[in-house]
């Protein structure tokens, strides 16, 4: 069986938060597409190695997209990110217009789709952008399950070196 377009490009977006956790950063990485289908924008986390807050995935292909198109704006756009957005990274889809928004694993403490808060839910908002979650959210939540046991793993190991060899 053939996966659907989302699934296809979610897999897109998890090949890029694969280079981000190779490059040390949280493995989130993000695409947008235009109304077509064709990829505009890629980006996968950078805040650590940019030491810029705002670098998240979403961020980094909303940039690249809006450049491609020349426009700020991107209606009809879809943007697929491997974890469910904060609240920085929703309220920039929302004032770049996009249709769409598909993410895979939830986050239950920095979402901003039901996750901590739900910013797609408020009528109130000038622009509406449809919320779609759960696309690969196993594959999705693995590698960041993954990505964060080994940090553990890690900072256990330093806390306890072992005993060196030979030592009375």
């Amino acid at each position: 069986m053939s996966e659907s377009p989302d699934a296809i490009l979610m897999r897109r977006a998890l090949a890029l938060a694969e280079q981000a956790w190779r490059d040390g950063e949280v493995p989130v990485g993000a695409v947008v597409c235009d109304a077509s289908g064709r990829v505009i924008g890629e980006g996968a986390n950078r805040p650590i190695g940019s030491s810029d807050p705002t670098a998240h995935a979403e961020i980094q292909a909303l940039r690249q997209a809006c450049r491609a198109v020349g426009n700020y704006r991107l209606p009809g756009a879809t943007l697929y990110v491997t974890l469910e957005p904060c609240a920085m990274c929703m309220g920039a889809m929302l004032h770049a217009r996009l249709a769409r928004v598909v993410y895979g694993a939830s986050d239950p403490k920095t979402g901003a789709c039901g996750g901590v808060l739900d910013l797609p839910s408020i009528s109130v908002l000038n622009h509406q952008t449809r919320v779609e979650g759960g696309v690969l959210a196993d594959e999705c939540g693995d590698l960041l399950r993954a990505f964060f046991r080994q940090k553990r793993e890690a900072a256990r190991a330093a806390s306890n070196p072992p005993f060196p060899s030979g030592s009375a």
